[in-house]
């Protein structure tokens, strides 16, 4: 078995890799270290997780000179998180008494601070590509001294459209160098770049399919659009992964499953480009301290993404091509542990699903969760959780939160009710509260919640209202009591699917008569939860007695 000696990493590094667990080579290292410590230029194609950063920072720190003045390497990566987490590794490497600073260079970061920094003595910068560039324009950073240039995860550069500022980058520093170039895929574009700018490099590749897919079981699980989230939260649950990272094709969406996750009471963040760099540190921090259990992320977010720990991958979102799909399930199952990746597969998905089959040249395992039947009522639900949340249903010119109701018969009343008592013109308007009764499954409603009660009249009188709702019909509205000038009655609602309107509207009174006003309306389906035991409804009513 090859050790890192024998490929020629010094004694005190490999002392270095030991400290941090690291003993034998993989095999993109076995190949790469040997050429890269003569001086030769490398084509790498690899997934993250094979190793690729200690295969081009081992060579990396052993050929500096240690103390010199001026930048010896530079490093660029596509993303903030990558370019940290490959300064944290090469800072793990560097032996006791040896001069080598490294900086991470990216935007998001006081640029003042980081033009301090670039006037001490640093060896070693990582960098992604706009905010180098930011520096090269201001004449903050000087590159003429470096010797070794690194293009890590080109593939996601050129996707990210950063091959021009990377062109510009790789011109600024000398043409006699040591050029590494490590991307999972070798699109023309890259293809092109290597032609350019590397001298006769030499090309190792690790197959994606022997490194990334074989210790990882694969799911398709069926689902719907419609059920996709609560299909997650089952498997969730029965599955209770240690630390799973969910992918999801936008920002927005990314936002808005996060949010819906921590409102059911999931332990989840975020992480996308939105956020701000030092948000993005936070969440980051959490999860590798395994303080955060699910990290909802974007493609763009978690490239270079490497935490330990990570047993779970969902592919909320299925990815764009075979290269995204190998990318993101290589999340877990990493350094030889086992992983889990499930893909939901909604109908219009299936197509995309043949082709990563395809492409990776395996059959995932089909799964099913349970029946989609109601799931469309759980997600109507938590939104009318976060209705009663926020007192919206309970107070003037809200809408009411009705009680419960049977997803297959039986009895109960409607979540949403008819329209409430409407006030006279002087006074305050009354609640929109009041809710028909209405089965799912076809039997009758209970009655009706209590009108919302008409405001004061000119006169003082009160208005009041409520009306019993029974299936197949609506009841009219009551009068209000007499003096004001239009003192409101009380709203009817209707009952179940079948139920009739209320009432039409009444006539307007003339001066101190009775103008009556009708309320209509149709009660809506019933819930699965009981809203009339809610500690806000609870609450209410007790307030009332």
């Amino acid at each position: 078995m090859t050790d890192f000696k024998k490929l020629g990493i010094s004694e005190k590094r490999v002392a270095a890799l030991k400290n941090i667990g690291i003993a034998v080579p993989t095999p993109i290292q076995e190949r790469a270290i040997p050429a890269l410590l003569e001086g030769k230029d490398i084509i790498g194609q690899a997934q993250t997780g094979t190793g690729k950063t200690l295969a081009f920072a081992l060579p990396l720190l052993q050929r500096l000179k240690p103390g010199a003045d001026g930048v010896q390497a530079l490093i660029v990566s596509p993303t903030r998180e990558l370019a940290l987490q490959i300064t944290t590794e090469i800072k793990k490497l560097i032996v006791a008494g040896e001069e080598v600073r490294v900086l991470a260079v990216y935007g998001g970061q006081d640029v003042e601070a980081q033009m301090h920094k670039l006037k001490g003595n640093v060896q070693v910068i990582v960098c992604t590509p706009g905010r180098m560039l930011d520096h090269m324009r201001r004449g903050t950073v000087e590159l003429g001294s470096v010797s070794t240039l690194v293009l890590d995860e080109a593939d996601q550069m050129l996707h990210m459209g950063f091959l021009t500022e990377v062109e510009e980058i790789i011109k600024a520093v000398p043409y006699k160098r040591q050029t590494m170039l490590f991307s999972a895929t070798m699109p023309a574009g890259v293809r092109n770049l290597a032609s350019r700018f590397m001298r006769d490099p030499l090309d190792v590749t690790v197959k994606a399919t022997q490194v990334t897919v074989k210790d990882i079981r694969q799911w398709a699980v069926e689902t719907s659009d419609r059920a996709k989230q609560s299909t997650l939260r089952k498997i969730i649950d029965e599955q209770r992964p240690y630390l799973a990272v969910i992918f999801c094709r936008t920002k927005r969406r990314a936002s808005t499953l996060n949010q819906a996750l921590q409102e059911m009471g999931y332990d989840s963040d975020e992480l996308h480009g939105d956020l701000s760099q030092a948000k993005r540190e936070q969440v980051m921090k959490k999860f590798r301290e395994a303080k955060l259990q699910l990290l909802i992320a974007t493609d763009v977010a978690a490239r270079g993404l490497d935490v330990e720990g990570v047993t779970h991958v969902f592919n909320y979102d299925i990815p764009i091509d075979v290269e995204s799909y190998i990318h993101r399930i290589g999340r877990t199952g990493r350094a030889g542990g086992k992983g889990l990746a499930i893909t939901m597969v909604a109908p219009r998905d299936k197509p995309e699903l043949v082709r990563i089959e395809q492409g990776i040249k395996q059959t995932l395992e089909k799964k099913r969760y349970g029946s989609d039947q109601g799931d469309g009522l759980e997600e109507e639900l938590i939104a009318q959780l976060k209705a009663e949340k926020h007192g919206r249903g309970f107070s003037g010119g809200g809408r009411g939160a009705g009680g419960s109701g049977s997803r297959s018969g039986g009895s109960g009343a409607g979540a949403r009710g008819g329209s409430g008592a409407r006030g006279g013109r002087s006074g305050a308007s009354g609640s929109r509260g009041g809710s028909g009764g209405g089965s799912r499954g076809g039997a009758a409603g209970a009655g009706a919640a209590r009108g919302g009660s008409g405001s004061r009249g000119a006169s003082g009188s009160r208005g009041s209202s409520g009306s019993e709702a029974t299936f197949g019909s609506g009841s009219g509205g009551g009068f209000g009591a007499t003096g004001g000038r239009r003192s409101g009655g009380g709203a009817g609602s209707s009952a179940g699917k079948g139920g009739a309107p209320g009432g039409r509207p009444g006539s307007r009174g003339p001066g101190g008569g009775f103008g009556s006003r009708s309320g209509s309306g149709g009660g809506g389906g019933g819930k699965p939860a009981d809203f009339r035991k809610s500690p806000i409804r609870s609450q209410r009513n007790a307030k009332k007695k």
